[in-house]
């Protein structure tokens, strides 16, 4: 049998085969199929000329579905040489980073392939940079191309049925920081809604058997503030998830001085019980393009901070620049920013407020009723837009948030891909 037929063969499992694999190719199976769909007939001498030529045209379709595969794929004939590699397998054994060992362990693999044996193994490397990849390696046998089975997995076969091997490799490694993610995020969640649960539960308990009036007012004051704190914190968690994944988000056209009105209008009377005053200097008649409620929001919580964190009788400045020509933000860009005077953030803490759930002072985010997601859902709104949120801050000194938008002409992206951000100070 020709390496051209060998290739063909085995070409054609690996597109139509991978969706079934890996249960998730319905584009490169499709791409395979319309290869073959494509490819003339047998026989049709006018379109091909011959079966040698007809082969030759769909093995270059096929080898060009499988190049564009996001897998690492390896062919080898019975005798072990490599017949083909894909763009992503070149770019792997080319590298110089830690994705050598993921070549290695194809290398290794290969033996026991060709031997007639289907071997997997997971490869975890540790950087630069950082992956997990699923390497799979599977013998093959080739049969005739006029069979409708012209080519399939051997499964464990003896070396003697065996026409060569092909590898795979996954990419795992956004799965693997997703689960990551999502395993910190419940415990995380667990461990914050599980604390004012417990202390109604136990002013509840205290209250049945409390015989004086004044001791079961209080008790009961603070089950509602426990309760008031649960409600938040689930109010935010579905506030974040409804930014994250940007649902119902309607981009127009918003003049940034009502904006920052409304942020301080849903603030309500909390500044002024802290004696806080609250001082624009935002230019009249600059108009942004964005999500209102996502943008009011954001605001919200960035003035919100600086309330909870700052002396009684200080002062907030809510204030707005557009970038001009030649600066270091292209022109038309927006810098939205609070400044406090109020306790800072130690310079350890910088990389990580905007982590979900994170606190530089938690006694303190108790006291206030922070629920440590106000600065992960800045974060995400900044993402939304296309812009970025800044942090300048010295600790005792105070800080100074910015939110940067980009220009009104540059369309916004997608919705953030669920990486992770924090919160309150």
């Amino acid at each position: 049998m020709t390496g051209v037929a060998v290739l063909l063969g085995v070409l054609l499992v690996v597109a139509v085969g991978a969706a079934w694999y890996w249960r998730g190719v319905d584009t490169a199976a499709g791409a395979a199929a319309a290869a073959v769909a494509e490819a003339p007939p047998p026989g049709d001498a006018e379109s091909a000329g011959s079966d040698g030529e007809r082969d030759d045209l769909l093995a270059e379709r096929l080898r060009a579905v499988v190049d564009h595969l996001q897998w690492a794929v390896v062919i080898w004939d019975a005798e072990g040489q490599e017949i083909y590699r894909n763009r992503v397998a070149r770019a792997m054994f080319e590298a110089r980073d830690s994705q050598v060992l993921v070549a290695a362990a194809i290398e290794e693999l290969r033996a026991d392939a060709l031997a007639g044996r289907s071997v997997r193994r997971e490869v975890d490397v540790f950087g630069p940079p950082v992956g997990s990849f699923l390497v799979v390696a599977r013998p093959f046998r080739v049969r005739s191309l006029d069979d409708p089975g012209a080519a399939g997995s051997a499964g464990d076969a003896g070396a003697a049925q065996v026409d060569g091997a092909v590898a795979m490799v996954e990419d795992r490694t956004l799965q693997r920081r997703i689960e990551t993610v999502r395993r910190d995020f419940v415990a995380n969640i667990s461990h914050e809604l599980k604390t004012p649960i417990g202390a109604v539960g136990l002013l509840a308990e205290t209250v049945i058997d409390e015989p004086d009036p004044a001791v079961v007012e209080r008790l009961a004051t603070r089950m509602i503030a426990e309760t008031d704190r649960l409600g938040r914190t689930v109010d935010d968690l579905l506030e974040l998830s409804s930014i994250e994944f940007g649902d119902d988000a309607e981009f127009e056209d918003v003049e940034l001085a009502a904006l920052v009105a409304e942020a301080e209008d849903r603030l309500g009377s909390a500044p002024a019980q802290a004696g806080i005053e609250i001082r624009r200097d935002v230019p009249t008649g600059v108009v942004i393009h964005g999500d209102r409620r996502q943008l009011v929001s954001a605001l919200a919580n960035l003035v919100d901070n600086a309330v909870k964190y700052s002396a009684d009788g200080s002062e907030i400045t809510v204030g707005a620049t557009v970038a001009g020509a030649g600066e270091d933000d292209p022109e038309g860009t927006v810098l939205l920013s609070v400044a406090d005077a109020g306790i800072g953030v130690p310079r350890r803490d910088l990389d990580r407020i905007f982590e979900r759930f994170y606190r530089v002072d938690r006694a303190r985010s108790r006291r206030t009723g922070g629920t440590g997601l106000g600065l992960a859902i800045v974060r995400h709104v900044a993402a939304n837009h296309g812009g970025d949120v800044r942090v300048e801050s010295t600790e005792g000194v105070g800080s100074v948030f910015t939110l940067v938008l980009p220009p009104r002409h540059s369309a916004p992206p997608g919705p953030p891909d669920g990486s992770d951000g924090g919160d309150e100070r």
